[in-house]
């Protein structure tokens, strides 16, 4: 009982000290009384009990109703955990300077689209896709940016997308991105995590800095997926250099080969244009299909409405009552005796 009396309560609660008036109908009443020499002489009327019973509820309805109104009523929110399909994101996008170029490697002119702008549009579409997906968004060249933690908020997240539209830097870091977009996953190890990484490039990470990202990885264990966003023209992450095969001379593969060797689950896709951006990111979220629980949110629900309506029910019952019990007929006959006086003069 206590239970389910704590959903409940009172914006005004000094009002319900006012509630004790509505035991008033039990000891009094409002009804007219008539003097009858032996109401024992008339036989047992239960129609007449039901009616003064019902009557009295009615008042005791009316008053509890009004005092509730004005102590203002409600139920209290609550937290609800529900499991849904999705999965936590956090995507890291690259922001240096190669990201404002078309994939044809030139500035874009017309309708033509750069990488980032591309980017944004395919990556907006893909956020809400699925009512439960949470996402974080990290931007990085120089240095890694924060521009939203993990969230369910999707507006904030398309929101947060279309802000990252500044012209990039030179310099590609890729460790420190990689590392602040892991920071964003949660503690909750029971839920699907994906790490989205879109880039048109890489750079070389420190050994000793490697090391540590291995550490993070294993912790968290994410899905890894990097979309590539391959210039035309440019050597493929699979390409083996001609010269030497060092990471300065070919990062992109050697960034690619750090990534398989991370003994987690990890994808790559290079897309050479939108189309291939836009059908990368539909395999993606089809592969990240996976339970997740989530919390619903419900708010505090006003109840002020319905005591004002117990007290309207009760108030037409009495009223309804009242004007049956009106004698109308001794009123006409009152009134008939003046009407009919000139008649009689007359006669």
């Amino acid at each position: 009982m206590s239970k389910h009396l704590a959903l409940f309560g009172f914006a005004l609660p000094l009002a319900l000290w006012l509630l004790p008036l509505a035991l008033l109908p039990l000891v009094a009443t409002g009804r007219r009384r008539h003097a009858v020499p032996a109401v024992a002489a008339a036989p047992p009327d239960a129609l007449a009990r039901w009616i003064g019973a019902t009557l009295t509820l009615a008042g005791v309805a009316a008053i509890a109703g009004l005092v509730l109104g004005l102590a203002e009523p409600y139920r209290v929110g609550e937290r609800v955990t529900r499991i849904g399909i999705g999965a936590q994101v956090s995507m890291l996008i690259d922001r240096s300077g190669s990201m404002n170029e078309t994939f044809a490697g030139r500035q874009p002119s017309g309708a033509e689209e750069s990488k980032a702008a591309a980017s944004r549009r395919l990556l907006a579409g893909f956020v809400g896709e699925r009512e439960h997906d949470l996402f974080a968004v990290t931007a990085f060249s120089t240095a890694p940016m924060l521009v939203l933690p993990m969230t369910d908020r999707h507006e904030a997240v398309r929101a947060a997308i279309a802000a990252i539209d500044r012209p990039g830097l030179d310099y590609t870091n890729v460790a420190r991105g990689l590392a602040m977009a892991l920071s964003q996953f949660g503690t909750d190890s029971g839920i699907s995590r994906a790490l989205l990484f879109i880039s048109d490039g890489a750079a070389v990470i420190d050994p000793r800095v490697q090391d540590q990202l291995r550490a993070d990885f294993a912790k968290i264990r994410p899905n890894l997926y990097w979309l590539f966003l391959r210039t035309k023209g440019s050597p493929s992450i699979q390409d083996r250099p001609e010269g030497e095969d060092t990471p300065q001379a070919a990062p992109e593969r050697h960034l690619d080969l750090f990534f398989r060797s991370l003994g987690i689950p990890y994808r790559a896709f290079e897309a050479e244009g939108p189309q291939a951006v836009a059908d990368a990111i539909a395999r993606i979220e089809a592969l990240e299909r996976d339970p997740i629980p989530y919390t619903e949110v419900r708010p505090r629900r006003d109840l002020t409405g319905w005591a004002y309506g117990l007290a309207a029910l009760g108030l037409a019952v009495l009223v309804l009552a009242a004007l049956a019990e009106a004698d109308m007929s001794a009123r006409r006959r009152v009134e008939r005796p003046a009407e009919d006086a000139p008649l009689r003069r007359a006669a």
